[in-house]
């Protein structure tokens, strides 16, 4: 709603007090988003049906905004509203056009809070959980520091010396143990050969995979089987070649918190899904950079 409300104030500055006007409901939003705070907190019958009117309320003051900003859209685009330059005409459709991309997702919005405080539905189709990136994904990791986290899934892949020779940004969150021959078959297109040792966690498992990745070449497989009753397959995986593959693949796993930490993967900074590649990709250029650096330092001297 405030961005709405502030799209708004913006067109009225440049097109004057002209068609529909402007109603701010900033300040009855916030007193309907402090009863919701305080009406959450209790887990009596009657914090329920306060929490249900509160929200009520606030979905009818956004259903207000809403239609106002439609017709402000509208005005703009019959020429109601208008500026009286060239410039002043082109940010009019600036905002004209933030106006009708963020209806759409108010809309969404409140059918997701009507489906889930009115009717008790958690799950509706076509959910968003960012009003400014709608293709932002809910990604449960099962930590119990952070169970449930909210962004893209991204695939690093690394050989040695660190050095990241793939990564992608997935439109859609894939199971990991898909990911495992494609990432062979890159390796082999990116270095002309298939790795001699493949490392990974658990959730990439499967016989179908260890069965693929033996037949396109891999000497040794390192991935591991949590569910596995089979006495060979434990022995399989006590072996020193595979303890030491995991301990490589946990070194592995430290590369997503230096390039979180370091080139600023934790937040996207680029609106958009070709902003978010874009912004992973010079993330990976800028950690294989400072790694190949101590490669080439490390040599000994000719």
């Amino acid at each position: 709603m405030r961005v709405l409300t502030r799209s708004m104030r913006k067109i009225t500055k440049l097109a004057g007090t002209v068609g529909a006007k402007l109603r701010d409901r900033s300040r009855s939003v916030k007193w309907r988003m402090l009863e919701i705070a305080r009406a959450a907190r209790g887990k009596a019958p009657p914090s329920r049906d306060k929490l249900k009117a509160a929200y009520n309320s606030l979905l009818q003051a956004t259903g207000r905004v809403v239609g106002l900003a439609k017709r402000f859209s509208r005005e703009i685009g019959d020429g109601v509203k208008h500026g009286t330059t060239i410039v002043q005409q082109t940010a009019l459709e600036g905002q004209r056009r933030v106006l009708d991309a963020m209806v759409p997702r108010v809309q969404q919005v409140m059918r997701q809070t009507k489906a889930r405080i009115l009717r008790g539905e958690t799950r509706s189709a076509g959910k968003i959980v960012s009003i400014f990136e709608p293709s932002t994904e809910v990604i449960r990791k099962g930590k119990a520091s952070k169970p449930t986290e909210f962004g893209k899934l991204v695939k690093l892949q690394e050989a040695e010396n660190q050095i990241v020779i793939d990564y992608e940004v997935y439109a859609q969150r894939p199971s990991d143990s898909d990911l495992l021959i494609p990432a062979i078959e890159m390796h082999a297109t990116m270095l002309g050969r298939v790795p001699h040792l493949l490392a990974a966690d658990a959730g990439f498992y499967s016989a179908k995979n260890e069965i693929a990745a033996h037949a396109k070449g891999v000497k040794r497989v390192c991935v591991p089987n949590r569910s596995t009753k089979s006495a060979a397959r434990k022995r399989e995986q006590k072996k020193r070649w595979f303890r030491s593959g995991q301990r490589w693949r946990t070194g592995c796993e430290g590369r997503i918190s230096v390039s979180k930490r370091r080139h600023g993967l934790n937040r996207c900074r680029y609106p958009g899904d070709d902003g978010m590649k874009r912004w992973v990709g010079l993330g990976v250029i800028a950690d294989n950079l400072v790694n190949l650096g101590r490669v080439i330092v490390a040599r000994p001297a000719s």
